[in-house]
C-alpha cells in the first residue's frame, strides 16, 4: 500500500515503466494534479463551500495497432501495476485501429514547459474568507440595483492544476495552470414574471480580476433591464448576437472543421476546404501561445509543438483541425491540436481563437440594423452537424429604429450556418483576455419565431 512517487512527472514515468513491464509495445501517460475551491453565498451568508484536491492518472497502451486506455485517482504502486496489466489485456482484445500510434520522435516539441506563457499565478491560494467576501460584495452590488428582487447565486472560486504528459517515444513535459473567478446571477420580478441575467469574470491572475462590486453591479443591471420581457414578432429579421453569445457561432464553425467530423464525412463543411466560409474581410486565427490566456499550451496532448495558425484567411478555409489519428486517416499531417483527458485517447481540439473585428461598435450595428433582435442569451440548440441547419431558443431585446424598445424572451431563431456565416458583420467589442476572442456579430435574414 505504498505511493511510489510524489510529482506528476514521477508518476508518468512510473506508469510508462509499468506498461512496458506488462507487455505494452508503446504507451503514453498523463497525470493531472489539482486543487479547486468554490464559495457560494446567499443573503450575505455562506450557503455552500466546496474544496477538492485530487490526482487523475491516465494510461494508454498500444500493441501493434490496438490500443486501450485506463484511468485512476489512486497513485499507489500496486494500483499502477494493475492499471498497466488491465490496459494491456484490454488492448490485446481491442479491434485494430490502423490510425492509432504515437508521434515519431522527430515530430516532438522541444518546448516542454509553460515558461513565458504566464499560465499560473505565483500568488498563494486565496483564503476561503477572502473568497466569501468577494461573493458577498458581488451579491450586495447586484441587490443595490433598482428592480432586483433577489440573487440566485453569487460565487467566487479558485483553481490550480499541474499537468504532465509523457510517452515511450521520449516525450516528457508539463506545466501548471491557475484560475480565479467571480460570478453572480440576479433576478428581477416575481412569480411567472421573473427574469434573470448574469455576469461572470475569470482570469489566470488574481491581479487581473475585476472587482466583485463591478461584477455584481453588471449582473444586476443586466437583469433589471429584462423586466417585463415578452415575445417578439415572428418573421425574417436581422439578428445581432451580443459579444457574450457571439462566440457560439464560431464554436459551430470550429466543430465543423474538426478532423473527427471531417474523417467521418459528417460535417456541413466537409467539402469546403479552400472555399469561402466567412465574408472576405474576416479571418480566424488560432494562437496557442498567447500569454495569460486560458487555452494556451506549448505542446499538444501527443507532444507535438503548437504554433499560431491561420484557420480562415480573408474568408477562405485553409485547413482542418487534426490530431495524429485523424491526420493519418485523411492522408495529412497533424496540426498539433490533440487534446485528451485521463480516460480517453487523444482527439482534435482548438485552443485560443480570434476572429477579425470590424470598425463599428455594437451600438453602430444596432443602429444600422433598423428593426430586429439583439440576442443576449441562448437556450438549448438544435444543430444538424451534417447540413448546418440551425435553431436555438433565445432572449434579448427587440430593436426598432436602431434603438432598444423592450426586452424579449421565449423566441426561436433559425437559419443555416453556412449561409449565416457568409452574412456576418463583426463589431469591435471583443474581450481580449478570453480564450475565444469574438466580437458582437450581426447576421442578416434569420427567421424569428415569437408571437
Amino acid at each position: 500500500m505504498t505511493k511510489i512517487a510524489d510529482s506528476p512527472a514521477e508518476l508518468t514515468d512510473a506508469l510508462l515503466h509499468a506498461a512496458r513491464k506488462a507487455g505494452a509495445e508503446a504507451a503514453d501517460a498523463i497525470v493531472i494534479e489539482g486543487t479547486s475551491l468554490s464559495i457560494d453565498v446567499r443573503g450575505g451568508t455562506l450557503e455552500h463551500a466546496e474544496r477538492a484536491e485530487g490526482m487523475d492518472l491516465g494510461l494508454r497502451v498500444l500493441i501493434g495497432r490496438r490500443q486501450a486506455c485506463v484511468s485512476s485517482s489512486d497513485a499507489r504502486a500496486e494500483t499502477i501495476s494493475q492499471m498497466a496489466e488491465r490496459a494491456v489485456a484490454m488492448a490485446r482484445e481491442a479491434p485494430e485501429d490502423p490510425w492509432a500510434g504515437l508521434a515519431d520522435p522527430l515530430q516532438l516539441a522541444e518546448w516542454r514547459d509553460g515558461a513565458g506563457l504566464e499560465l499560473c499565478d505565483p500568488a498563494p491560494e486565496p483564503d476561503p474568507a477572502a473568497l466569501q467576501d468577494d461573493a458577498c460584495r458581488a451579491e450586495a452590488a447586484a441587490l443595490a440595483v433598482g428592480g432586483i428582487s433577489q440573487i440566485d447565486t453569487a460565487t467566487a472560486g479558485y483553481g490550480r492544476r499541474i499537468i504532465h504528459l509523457a510517452a515511450s517515444n521520449g516525450f516528457s513535459g508539463g506545466y501548471a495552470r491557475s484560475s480565479r473567478s467571480i460570478s453572480c446571477v440576479a433576478i428581477t420580478g416575481e412569480g411567472t414574471a421573473m427574469e434573470r441575467d448574469w455576469a461572470s469574470e475569470g482570469r489566470i491572475f488574481q491581479s487581473d480580476l475585476p472587482s466583485p462590486d463591478s461584477v455584481g453591479r453588471q449582473a444586476g443591471e443586466r437583469a433589471a433591464a429584462r423586466a417585463g420581457a415578452r415575445k417578439p414578432p415572428s418573421g425574417a429579421y436581422p439578428v445581432l448576437y451580443d459579444e457574450r453569445v457571439a462566440a457560439s457561432l464560431i464554436g459551430h464553425l470550429s466543430a465543423a472543421i474538426n478532423g473527427t467530423a471531417i474523417a467521418r464525412g459528417s460535417s456541413w463543411l466537409r467539402d469546403a476546404l479552400d472555399t469561402q466560409v466567412l465574408p472576405t474581410a474576416l479571418s480566424l486565427v488560432e494562437d496557442p501561445h498567447r500569454a495569460r490566456a486560458s487555452g494556451s499550451r506549448p505542446f499538444d496532448a501527443e507532444g507535438l509543438p503548437t504554433a499560431r495558425r491561420l484557420l480562415i484567411a480573408d474568408g477562405v478555409l485553409q485547413g482542418w483541425v487534426l490530431d495524429l489519428a485523424t491526420a493519418r486517416k485523411l492522408g495529412l499531417q497533424s496540426t498539433a491540436n490533440a487534446s485528451r483527458g485521463p480516460s480517453a485517447p487523444p482527439s482534435p481540439s482548438l485552443s485560443n481563437l480570434a476572429l477579425s473585428e470590424g470598425p463599428q461598435s455594437r451600438d453602430d450595428l444596432m443602429r444600422d440594423m433598423g428593426t430586429g433582435l439583439l440576442v443576449t442569451s441562448l437556450i438549448g440548440s438544435t444543430i444538424n452537424p451534417t447540413t448546418g441547419d440551425y435553431s436555438r431558443g433565445a432572449s434579448g431585446f427587440w430593436v426598432e429604429g436602431g434603438e432598444i424598445r423592450y426586452p424579449v424572451n421565449e423566441c426561436t431563431i433559425a437559419g443555416n450556418l453556412r449561409d449565416m456565416l457568409l452574412r456576418i458583420t463583426p463589431a469591435n467589442d471583443a474581450r481580449r483576455h478570453l480564450s475565444t476572442v469574438v466580437p458582437s456579430l450581426l447576421v442578416e435574414g434569420l427567421t424569428i419565431a415569437g408571437t
